[in-house]
């Protein structure tokens, strides 16, 4: 038996050596799916039990499915340089957190499911970098919020949105509307109250809206025919003329029932007379000033309140007409409330509220009046005489140059003074009665800006300048006290109000330079002049120098060995010498020619030394008549040495 089964163990090893076996891709992480016959790289691990992104996975596949697992957060890397995914799954796996930018590599994935997670929000830049995306689920979530910004990366390409089956009480509309080639919006079982109007009509290839169980009372009309297949059942519905365009459309089968008004509760859309379906015109119950008199720079409060269906939205007319926004002075309530922070004598007149709906509208007028504070004619707070306005006028509020057309007689409390085209002057009367005054609150603004300006003075300020102010500009300045005084501190007490306008520019002329622009020119005139002092300074000493040089003579002749070396002849034994012949060429080597050293060897030396040239001249030379030897101990030293 042994002897059969070794030809057969060495038969199944020589034909196995000729069948190639392929091992496993190493891409392929473990227990996934990497089927080869698939026209495209395909990693499939659902349903794996995988508690995170495999981190060997293939980057250079097209198509990951990563559905029903266990997968809690996708972090930054896990999908990093996957350029080529195009589809991606992560279904069903309970995921709480995206990390910024945790796509910001699928530059061309086109399909993305992340339903049936646990989501609670979503931010911009979790969904950055999907510049291609065609498709994205996020339905069966628990969203509660969208930032505007989620869907700015693919607003241009995104054809479906499924955010059905979530907690969303509102969506970021601007940020929907600005898809354009979107085609499927799901909003289903949400807790939507409202639709804009129009947002829905910015979408231009929107096939199907799907609103179903929502909390809508009203929907905005749909562009069309042929417009987008709605279906807004489960809402509901207040049936009136707003939803007459729905009526119309209505089809057979359509679910979308009336819960109010009373007589067509429980009833469909679409077996409701189109007579029935009726509105009411506003009516305007109530329209109160509270208080309905003020002092000007104290505050004041507006009411209205009306009544229609559907009901209307309310707005406020001022005293010259124009319809009142919110600003640093006034602000509309959700109510319809218009509230004063600071009244002035411009708010002196007639407020009206305005209702309007799908019905009509109704107005109605509220009468608000503001006194000027009364001031006992006298001097202003820096001791000068006021001078006296010339018949009525506001006793706060002073116009530079403007009479006001209603006022009693007396004296300005707060006075603007010395108006020019970019300053003012401020003066307000002292405030010795008042208790507990800690400091004064200067507050003004322009008319073509309503943002508030502070000032904090002293509290035995009486005066202060304006500086800065825009030339033909119209401001309004209030100055009040702040007191100390109990726990919390009291209100600011106004002391008055005033309006002034700066003197215009004058065509054709240049504004004053600043400060700090002549501050700059007069450092740069110092370095100039510095620089210059400096440059004359450095020409001065190169010509001196110059000068020094050309003025300097060759050192003169040398006439007298001995005088060199033992500090001079003496009169009466060494003559002057005439000058001597130049050396020969041989002896015009320095100091080394005129005294060799002892490393020359003597028959290198064709001559004696020249430190006695007279001792051997003949006699008759031009030389003069030979000196008798006088040697010092300089001469010594040299015969020595030679």
């Amino acid at each position: 038996m042994a002897k059969l089964l070794v030809p057969l163990v060495v038969l199944g090893a020589v034909s196995g050596a000729g069948v190639p076996v392929s091992p496993p891709s190493p891409r392929c992480p473990p227990r996934c799916l990497c089927p080869a016959a698939a026209p495209s790289p395909t990693l499939l691990c659902a349903r794996t039990g995988l508690l995170a992104v495999p981190p060997s996975l293939d980057r250079g596949a097209v198509e990951l499915r990563l559905a029903d697992n266990f997968i809690g957060a996708v972090g930054r890397a896990d999908f990093a340089n996957m350029s080529s995914l195009v589809h991606l799954t992560l279904s069903r796996n309970g995921l709480r957190r995206l990390a910024p930018g945790a796509f910001a590599d699928l530059r061309a994935l086109r399909a993305l499911h992340l339903d049936g997670n646990r989501l609670p929000a979503l931010s911009g830049p979790q969904l950055r970098g999907l510049a291609s995306l065609r498709h994205l689920i996020l339905a069966n979530n628990q969203l509660a919020a969208i930032d505007a910004a989620a869907f700015a990366a693919f607003a241009a390409t995104v054809e479906d949105l499924d955010l059905s089956h979530n907690n969303l009480p509102a969506l970021p509309w601007d940020a929907v509307a600005a898809m354009g080639s979107l085609a499927t919006l799901t909003l289903d079982h949400n807790l939507l109250e409202r639709v804009p109007a129009g947002a829905v009509a910015r979408l231009p290839r929107l096939a199907r809206l799907d609103l179903t169980a929502n909390r809508l009372r009203a929907l905005p009309p749909v562009p069309g025919p042929p417009g987008p297949a709605l279906a807004a059942g489960g809402n509901p519905l207040h049936c009136n003329c707003e939803l007459l365009w729905l009526r119309r459309v209505a089809q057979p089968g359509r679910l979308e029932t009336c819960a109010t008004p009373a007589p067509l509760a429980g009833r469909l859309l679409g077996a409701v007379p189109e007579e029935e379906l009726t509105c009411r015109a506003p009516a305007v119950t109530a329209a109160a000033a509270h208080p309905p008199a003020v002092t000007e720079g104290q505050p004041l409060r507006l009411g209205c309140a009306a009544v229609g269906d559907p009901p209307p939205a309310l707005h406020w007319l001022g005293p010259d007409g124009r319809v009142v926004q919110n600003g640093s002075r006034r602000s509309v309530g959700a109510d319809g409330s218009l509230e004063l922070r600071v009244a002035t004598l411009r708010d002196h007149g007639g407020f009206t509220c305005v209702a309007a709906n799908a019905a009509g509208e109704a107005a109605a007028r509220v009468d608000v009046v503001v006194v000027p504070l009364p001031v006992p004619r006298g001097r202003d707070g820096d001791g000068e005489a006021a001078a006296a306005e010339p018949g009525p006028g506001p006793s706060d509020m002073a116009q530079a140059g403007v009479n006001d057309t209603w006022g009693g007689p007396g004296e300005r409390r707060v006075v603007a003074a010395e108006v020019t085209g970019s300053s003012a002057r401020i003066r307000w009367l002292p405030q010795r009665h008042v208790p507990g005054v800690r400091m004064v609150q200067i507050q003004y603004n322009s008319s073509a800006d309503d943002a508030l300006v502070y000032r904090l003075l002293p509290p035995s300020s009486r005066t202060f300048v304006l500086r800065d102010l825009a030339p033909g500009r119209q401001y309004e300045l209030c100055v009040s006290v702040l007191r100390v005084v109990g726990d919390p501190p009291a209100a600011p007490r106004p002391l008055g109000c005033v309006s002034f306008a700066t003197a215009a520019a004058p065509p054709g002329c240049a504004a004053p330079p600043r400060p700090h622009f002549l501050g700059g020119t007069v450092i740069i005139v110092i370095g100039a002049a510095i620089a210059a002092s400096v440059l004359v300074f450095i020409l001065i000493l190169t010509a001196r120098w110059k000068a020094a040089a050309g003025a300097r003579r060759p050192p003169p002749a040398l006439t007298s060995v001995c005088s060199q070396t033992n500090g001079g002849p003496r009169p009466a034994e060494t003559p002057e010498l005439p000058s001597l012949p130049p050396l020969p060429p041989a002896a015009a080597g320095g100091a080394r020619g005129l005294f060799p050293s002892h490393s020359y060897p003597r028959r290198a030396r064709p001559r004696r030394h020249g430190s006695l040239p007279r001792l051997d001249a003949p006699e008759g030379s031009p030389l003069g008549p030979p000196l008798r030897p006088s040697f010092g101990s300089t001469h010594w030293m040299l015969e020595s040495t030679v």
